[in-house]
């Protein structure tokens, strides 16, 4: 059974930091791409950060310079470092699995929420 479990949301002050967690089981964690989503009340989707297998690198333009996504594959976890934190990045924060060449296809977690106040 695949789980993949977010941990470390909350509620921090503008400019603040915090790091999300996902511990990832079920799966050979070292051999898929992660990816970090959220979604706010009444928007879309959207791809945060992404890490893929071999440790490649990419970030939405909204959170470039601020976050940093990271991976342990000796602890099955894929990791969101968020700092300078702004309003606008509450949200429910959710880690996706998926291999090369998936479309429309993926493991997901649960969420964890994250509230930033101004």
């Amino acid at each position: 059974q695949v789980q993949l479990v977010e941990s470390g949301g909350g509620l921090v002050q503008a400019g603040g930091s915090l790091r999300v967690s996902c511990a990832v089981s079920g799966i050979i964690f070292s051999v898929y791409n992660m990816g970090w989503y959220r979604q706010a009340p009444g928007k879309q989707r959207q791809l945060v950060a992404s890490i893929t297998s071999g440790g490649t690198t990419n970030y939405a333009d909204s959170v470039k310079g601020r976050f940093t996504i990271s991976r342990d594959n000796a602890k099955n976890t894929v990791y969101l470092q968020m700092n300078s934190l702004k309003p606008e990045d509450t949200a429910v924060y959710s880690c996706n699995a998926k291999m090369t060449g998936w479309v429309n296809r993926g493991y997901w977690g649960q969420g964890t929420q994250v509230t930033v106040s101004s």
